[in-house]
C-alpha cells in the first residue's frame, strides 16, 4: 500500500510538472549561415534561447548590458555545444546613446539579420529612471527596444524572410497606456508600470507588424509562461512567492520554448502580428488589439524617441 501511494504521487507530480511545463517547439529546423540577435541573453530565457539557437547552427550575438555575465552565459554555451557559434556585446536599453552605438557598430560590421528577440526586460522595479528619463519598465521593456528595432529594421528588411520576436506577458490583459502619465510622475505602481510595458510590447507588435506587410519580415509577440528566474529580483514578495512556488512555475528552459518556436517553427513563415502562448496562438486583451492605440502608441513613441519612422 505504502509503494502504491508512492508511485501514485510521483506519476501525479510528473503529470502535473509536465502541465506546468507547456508547450514544446517540436520544430527541428536548422538555422545554419543566419545571424540571430538577441537582448538580455545573459541570463534565464534569453540565455537558454540563445542556447537553442546556436545548436541549430545559428551565428548568435548576445546583447547584454553586463558583458561579464553575458561572457560567462557565453563560455557556459560553449562548453554545452563546442562547436556554438556565440559572441558577446555590450547593450544598455536603458541608454538612448548605448543602444545608437549599439546598433552603429552591429550594422559597420554584421552584414545580415535573420532573426531578432526583443527579450531583454525588467520586472517591479522601484521608481527609477532611465539615462534619457523615462520610467524605466516603459524605457527598457518597451522604448529601449522601439528605438534598437528602427536601427535595425533596414537590416532585417535586406537579409528577409527574416523574423522579430517580441517577449511580452500575460500581464498586458492588466495594463493601460496611459498617455496623460507614461511615466508614472503623478504616481506609480511597480506592478501596474510593468503591465503597461508589457501591453506596449503587444501592441507595438501589431503595429509594426502592419507597416511591415509585403516586406517578408514577420513579427510576433509571446507569453513565455510563469518562469522561475532572477526577474522577480527587486520584489521581495515576488522572490519569496517564487521560491515557495517553485514546482508551478517553468524553468528558463520551458519558458524559452515559444520564444525558440517563434523565431524557427517553418508554420510561422507568413504569420504576423500574433501573440503566442505555449507555442500556440494566446488571447490577447481587448486593449491589446486597438488598432487607435498601438498607433497612437507609435507616435508618441517616436516623439519621446526625437526619431522618425515611417
Amino acid at each position: 500500500k505504502c509503494c502504491s501511494s508512492l508511485i501514485w504521487r510521483h506519476l501525479g507530480f510528473g503529470a502535473f510538472r509536465r502541465y506546468a511545463a507547456g508547450g514544446v517547439c517540436r520544430s527541428a529546423a536548422r538555422l545554419d549561415g543566419k545571424t540571430v540577435l538577441i537582448t538580455g541573453a545573459n541570463t534565464g530565457i534569453g540565455k537558454e534561447t540563445a542556447l537553442d539557437l546556436a545548436m541549430r547552427g545559428a551565428r548568435v550575438i548576445m546583447a547584454c548590458r553586463d558583458v561579464e555575465k553575458g561572457e560567462e552565459a557565453a563560455a557556459s554555451i560553449r562548453a554545452a555545444h563546442s562547436s556554438a557559434d556565440v559572441e558577446v556585446r555590450e547593450l544598455d536599453l536603458a541608454d538612448t546613446c548605448s543602444i545608437r552605438a549599439f546598433a552603429q557598430r552591429f550594422l559597420r560590421e554584421v552584414n545580415h539579420l535573420h532573426i531578432l528577440i526583443n527579450n531583454a526586460g525588467v520586472m517591479m522595479c522601484p521608481y527609477t529612471k532611465t539615462i534619457d528619463g523615462f520610467e524605466m519598465h516603459i524605457g527598457v521593456n518597451h522604448l529601449g527596444h522601439f528605438l534598437l528595432t528602427s536601427l535595425l529594421i533596414g537590416l532585417l528588411k535586406r537579409s528577409a524572410p527574416a523574423r522579430v520576436v517580441v517577449v511580452s506577458s500575460l500581464a498586458h490583459n492588466f495594463g493601460w497606456i496611459r498617455f496623460h502619465d507614461l511615466h508614472s510622475q503623478g504616481s506609480y505602481n511597480s506592478g501596474l508600470a510593468y503591465c503597461q510595458s508589457k501591453l506596449a510590447n503587444v501592441l507595438f507588435t501589431r503595429e509594426l507588424a502592419r507597416r511591415l506587410k509585403g516586406t517578408n519580415v514577420t513579427v510576433n509577440s509571446v507569453h513565455p509562461g510563469t518562469v522561475n528566474s532572477d526577474l522577480t529580483r527587486h520584489s521581495t514578495l515576488m522572490t519569496i512567492f517564487f521560491t515557495v512556488f517553485s514546482m508551478f512555475l517553468k524553468t528558463p528552459r520551458e519558458g524559452a520554448q515559444t520564444s525558440i518556436y517563434c523565431a524557427v517553427a517553418e508554420e510561422l513563415d507568413s504569420i504576423s502580428g500574433q501573440h503566442f502562448s505555449d507555442c500556440a496562438p494566446a488571447f490577447v486583451a481587448p486593449q491589446g488589439r486597438s488598432e487607435e492605440t498601438a498607433r497612437r502608441l507609435w507616435e508618441v513613441s517616436c516623439e519621446q524617441l526625437a526619431i522618425e519612422w515611417d
